[in-house]
């Protein structure tokens, strides 16, 4: 069979066939040395070439076909014929019966000529087994979805049968903390943070009431809940969590912050971890991010082609203040990680100071915030200022005094990266004279400003609809024009919710000469954006109005991000 083949040399097909370069090659095989990935993830990472190319590479030369799980009837029959123990053992996953030949078995696998896995699997079900070919996030995620409750169930009982065993033959029960390093909770919590990677989520919260602990997942934005557990479960839960995030694990009464590192599916990730102390115990919150997430190229952040070249404008600035504004999630830190490594190079000296470092950018000098150490964004800058810095980045700008050293590092020649929590453009200039920056400065230094939010991507699931006119009205079409509009519908992809991923929104504002000028003399938000606008400025509700036009977004979800924009 085609699976039987000595192993394939990747990179040198992709080489031969013109993909990519001997340098880019050559940097594939460091990066695969480096974090021990195989040369296809390395080539996908380094985005030489995309994941569909290598899996169409890989299926051309074994001869064998691509699954999408997602996408595909299970049929549960053929998955019980192997045990969870070989499918999570080998990560494979049998879904479906041959129906035109007898004794078959089709099974997804990441290495399709992994021949113990094929021979195993041939030998428990007495079958002839045909491997296809599929993602090893997409198997573990559909593992997880099969296998995942009766696991985290399993292990529960498991630890509730050992604390009972333990009090039956152990009469002080006081002499005894929580047996934190205990197996179970130990699988317990990494399979919390697993199952939460492999469904997109970025936050985890567990949550103490009176009978039970709640574990709910946030994905593209949304609470989902995933599972409950009986309450005798939660300090234990909590304990594990305390010690992997260097909490103090004695201290229950006042709120705290951790963190953790952890590799889940040859993927690093950066957990932060905050507990709050409740009526029923302490909540817990973990926000996910993959350490390369934050490191994106600027053409994936969802900017349209002008945007793009405004985007470009805006960073080749020498000096001035460059702001990127939004709610919290609006992917502000996203925006701002991608323009730190457009801006790294050799030449220049970049310093950030952050509250908390969200990712490690290379070539770049990044300040932690400490107050207990009185190390705080004024007092960092200030020393920073005396680092020769060209570049400065300010993880947020959140006080007067952070608002006018920003204002006058960059008067003096710097460039100063920030966020600022407002709504629009415009309103982070009224915010920045509000927090007692003259006018005429904040004119002089501003170079451009970026509002921005997320919205969720319609599914493939999508269904569509003629528009009302109220909602042509607000989308800035004709009423007599002809317009489909997209509704979430729910499928197996997408966990029936008719979304599946987010995309950024964006309202760009580079400062202009008449911008300058009504900014130094005291104009308010609506002359800015009035202003903007007559300078060719997409506002947020027009920008996500050309998502739900090309059926991108919903119109609901537009409705939801410029709610503020209403009244203009």
């Amino acid at each position: 069979m085609a699976y039987s083949r000595k192993s394939l040399r990747i990179g040198d097909i992709f080489l031969n066939s013109g993909k990519i370069t001997q340098e880019q090659l050559d940097r594939a095989l460091a990066e695969q040395k480096t974090k021990k990935i195989k040369i296809g993830e390395a080539l996908v990472s380094l985005g030489f070439v995309t994941q569909d190319e290598v899996n169409d590479m890989l299926c051309e030369q074994l001869d064998i076909e691509y699954v999408d799980l997602r996408k595909t009837n299970i049929d549960e029959n053929a998955l019980h014929m192997v045990s969870e123990d070989i499918i999570r053992k080998y990560v494979v996953f049998p879904f479906a019966l041959d129906s035109k030949q007898a004794n078959v078995l089709k099974v997804a696998m990441e290495n399709p000529m992994d021949i113990m896995a094929l021979d195993d699997i041939s030998i428990i079900t007495g079958m002839s087994v045909v491997p296809y070919l599929a993602g090893r996030n997409e198997i573990s995620a559909m593992i997880d979805k099969y296998f995942g409750q009766s696991q985290a169930m399993a292990v529960a009982e498991q630890f509730r049968q050992e604390q009972q065993s333990y009090l039956e033959n152990n009469e002080d029960d006081n002499a005894r903390k929580e047996d934190i390093e205990s197996s179970p909770i130990v699988q317990l919590v990494r399979s919390i943070i697993e199952q939460a990677v492999r469904q997109r989520a970025s936050d985890i919260h567990i949550e103490p009431f009176e009978y039970m602990v709640r574990v709910r997942y946030r994905v593209d934005g949304v609470l989902r809940e995933s599972i409950k557990y009986d309450r005798s479960l939660y300090s234990a839960i909590v304990a594990r969590l305390k010690v992997i995030s260097g909490m103090d694990i004695s201290e229950k009464r006042k709120p705290q912050d951790g963190r953790i590192t952890m590799i889940i599916d040859r993927k690093e990730y950066d957990i932060r971890v905050s507990n709050l102390p409740t009526v029923f115990g302490e909540k817990v919150v973990m926000r996910l991010a993959a350490k390369d997430g934050f490191r994106r190229d600027k053409k994936d952040l969802g900017l349209s082609p002008e945007d793009l070249v405004k985007f470009e404008n805006i960073l080749k600035n020498p000096h001035g203040i460059i702001l990127v504004t939004g709610p919290t999630g609006s992917g502000k830190s996203t925006t701002l990680y991608t323009a730190m490594s457009e801006l790294a190079s050799d030449e220049v000296n970049i310093v950030t100071v952050e509250d908390p470092v969200e990712a490690n950018v290379d070539g770049v000098n990044q300040v932690q915030v400490n107050p207990k150490a009185e190390l705080t964004f004024a007092s960092a800058l200030r020393s920073i200022l005396r680092q020769d810095p060209d570049i400065i980045m300010i993880g947020e700008i959140r006080d007067g005094e952070t608002a006018e050293i920003a204002v006058k590092a960059s008067i003096t020649g710097h460039l100063v990266v920030s966020t600022l929590h407002t709504n629009s453009t415009a309103a982070s200039v009224s915010r920045l004279i509000d927090m007692g920056v003259e006018p005429y400065l904040l004119g002089d230094s501003l170079v451009g400003i970026i509002a921005q939010r997320l919205v969720r991507r319609l599914c493939e699931c999508k269904t569509a609809r003629e528009a009302a006119e109220n909602e042509k009205i607000t989308l800035g079409v004709p009423v007599t024009q002809p317009l489909l509009l997209y509704e979430p519908c729910g499928c197996e992809v997408c966990g029936n919710t008719g979304y599946y991923g987010r995309i950024g929104v964006y309202e760009i504002m580079p400062i202009t000469r008449k911008l300058r000028s009504l900014i130094a003399g005291r104009a308010n938000a609506d002359e800015i954006t009035k202003e903007a606008q007559l300078e060719g400025m997409s506002t947020l509700r027009q920008a996500a109005a050309k998502y739900v036009i090309d059926g991108i977004t919903s119109f609901s979800e537009m409705m939801k991000i410029t709610y503020e924009a209403e009244d203009e």
